[in-house]
């Protein structure tokens, strides 16, 4: 259980993180044509997104705790060469949870370039 949480929490804290940054993004794009209403909106997106990255980082929180109570129960029952190896798979699962998230942005990036490419080729 604990390890499909973390996938779920660390999932949630990158999709928040990336959502926001867009936002901030598109707030500091914004010229001074842009109505009260459009920037009204993305600063009320803003700080919803950032409440719920509040939320998120305080479910990671309550994660590490539960992280140190499956591993003092681990190594009660696994041997030295048991634990590290569970340590090992637990750093590893965040770490790849991260490089896929960074390569399905690329992905994504440049299916989206290459429709533009296409688009903008006469037919």
């Amino acid at each position: 259980m604990f390890v499909g949480d973390l996938d779920k929490v660390v999932s949630l804290l990158l999709s928040l993180s990336g959502r926001l940054a867009r936002v901030e993004n598109a707030l500091n794009s914004l010229d001074e044509e842009a109505t009260p209403e459009e920037r009204r909106t993305l600063t009320e997106k803003r700080k919803l997104l950032i409440r719920q990255h509040e939320d998120a980082k305080e479910l990671k929180d309550n994660l590490d705790r539960r992280e140190r109570a499956v591993y003092d129960i681990l190594a009660s029952y696994l041997p030295e060469d048991g634990m590290a190896d569970y340590e090992h798979f637990v750093k590893m699962k965040s770490a790849l949870i991260i490089e896929q998230r960074k390569l399905e942005d690329k992905i994504k990036l440049g299916e989206e370039q290459l429709k533009c490419l296409l688009d903008s080729l006469p037919i």
